[in-house]
């Protein structure tokens, strides 16, 4: 919807290689579809290739059409503002953030480190725990930290977000068209379970096409028509229509 303004599946859209983006530790299965249909780099964290969406290099910026991030921006050190500020720096002016993250229907955002600073889990007993110390000096506890199951192991959940502060935090960053993806699409499987941690998309710009991405869409769409007349010109595929095979 967000790229070609049209309800389309992964493996039914258009190879645009002109269209560009990143992704934030995207999963196998959908990051090698949008690597061989676009300029799509997927990046990690902790493992090569190595992006911090808190400290994203100058180079980059308005660099990216789109921009995926699922299950990470929870994770991140705060402050979160850091993380989106530098989102919105990589996007170019019509571009778009995809993204998700555990969100409650609460007022505010639940920051669970607000002074984090210099910090490491140990065990006290049988519990683990952060201990934090403040750029003051001052020395926290925090027992029962919350962890994610991970690819490359458990992550440590720094907050959890409201609805509310998301729409509130993303236009305070300069997104101008936030949008919450809550609409059920069983044809494509989506059945939302409950009215919140739904995908959200943010946009910096009206959406638009470039000269280039369209000039790619309209050349694959006649190479397609002209396999599709092959086809059918066929023997094979005349016969089969005869006999109602196809």
């Amino acid at each position: 919807m967000e790229l070609f303004g049209a309800s389309l599946a992964l493996p039914d859209f258009p190879r645009v290689k002109s269209l560009q983006g990143i992704g934030t530790s995207d999963v196998h299965q959908y990051a090698q579809i949008l690597a061989d249909r676009f300029d799509y780099r997927n990046t990690f964290y902790d493992r090569e290739p190595r992006f911090d969406v808190t400290n994203s290099p100058g180079e980059a910026f308005e660099l990216y059409d789109f921009v995926i991030s699922s299950e990470v921006l929870e994770h991140v050190v705060p402050p979160v503002e850091t993380a989106f500020r530098n989102v919105y720096r990589l996007l170019k002016p019509h571009g778009v953030l995809v993204f998700t993250v555990p969100y409650s229907t609460e007022l505010s955002t639940a920051e669970h480190f607000p002074d984090l600073h210099e910090y490491g889990l140990t065990r006290l007993g049988d519990r683990l725990v952060l201990v934090n110390r403040t750029r003051e000096g001052a020395v926290q506890i925090f027992e029962n930290p919350v962890f994610h199951l991970a690819a490359s192991g458990p992550a440590l959940e720094m907050r959890e977000f409201s609805e509310t502060s998301l729409k509130d935090l993303l236009a305070a960053t300069g997104f101008t068209d936030v949008r919450i993806y809550a609409e059920d699409y069983p044809p494509f499987g989506i059945v939302h379970a409950e009215p919140w941690s739904l995908p959200l998309v943010a946009r910096k710009g009206d959406f638009a096409f470039g000269r280039q991405p369209v000039r790619e869409m309209a050349e694959e769409y006649r190479s397609l028509k002209q396999e599709i007349r092959r086809i059918g010109s066929s023997f094979w595929f005349r016969l089969g229509h005869k006999l109602g095979l196809v």
